[in-house]
């Protein structure tokens, strides 16, 4: 039985992600169509499923506040006070961001005619960064405590590298030497612990849309359409294989 609903868990995640990607795809196509100078017809079809694909989306979603509010009061009961500050208030702006997103879906489907629909638009983005700023802030913090962990783990085993490392007299060499030791404990680190490595990717991704959608850093629809796809497809793989997803 068990089995059967993570099946179902499963499929529904996966096809929820397949439009999301879809549209990602049509962003990246067209902005590359119109770079090597295809038709202005076969443009203007790609633009109009990727409005068709945006506009699916956001019908999905329309019960996705109630799930993120449930998962912030999850989150409430964490024992770690940072995880359950960022994770708490992740939720809550993806609850928000669901929120505006459901109104946007109402003005475009003509439902509210008369909305002003950049208006909410510029505030369902406004709270998908803050989201992702929380999101980023967990993965760091994530990651401080595993760098910690894995260093002091290497100190109780002999010395660490302290013994072997040289001493240099200047303090530039020093800090580039403490840096290089730095670097390739987060590699260590992020190597291995996948679920983490792919949070920290797919938030890295997704945070490039809502900056250039709010004009904090504008980049290209090709750039945006490919960071979409990109997280997208990390998501689908999380689904695929559960144990790929960063908990709680």
């Amino acid at each position: 039985m068990n089995n059967c609903t993570n099946l179902t868990l499963c499929v529904c995640g996966v096809d929820s992600l397949i439009p999301r990607a879809a549209q990602y795809a049509c962003t990246l196509l067209g902005y590359t169509l119109q770079k090597n100078g295809a038709s202005p017809d076969f443009i203007a079809r790609i633009k109009q499923l990727e409005a068709h694909l945006s506009l699916g989306r956001k019908l999905f979603r329309l019960g996705n506040s109630a799930d993120a509010l449930e998962a912030a009061k999850r989150a409430i009961h964490l024992s770690d006070m940072v995880l359950r500050f960022c994770i708490t208030v992740s939720h809550l702006n993806r609850a928000m961001y669901f929120a505006c997103d459901n109104i946007l879906w109402a003005g475009k489907s003509g439902l509210v005619p008369h909305m002003d629909q950049e208006k909410w638009s510029q505030r369902s983005f406004r709270y998908y960064l803050f989201a992702l700023i929380m999101n980023l802030s967990r993965d760091a913090y994530e990651i401080r405590l595993l760098m910690e962990r894995e260093a002091n783990g290497k100190c109780q085993k002999g010395g660490g590298n302290n013994s072997s490392a040289p001493r240099e007299d200047s303090k530039v060499q020093q800090l580039a030497l403490r840096l290089k030791l730095q670097l390739r404990l987060l590699a260590h680190v992020l190597r291995n612990n996948p679920p983490l490595l792919l949070d920290v990717m797919k938030n890295a991704c997704d945070i490039f849309i809502p900056l250039d959608r709010l004009g904090l850093y504008k980049t290209n629809p090709g750039f945006v359409g490919l960071c979409g796809l990109t997280s997208s497809i990390l998501s689908i793989l999380t689904i695929v294989h559960p144990w790929l997803k960063l908990k709680p």
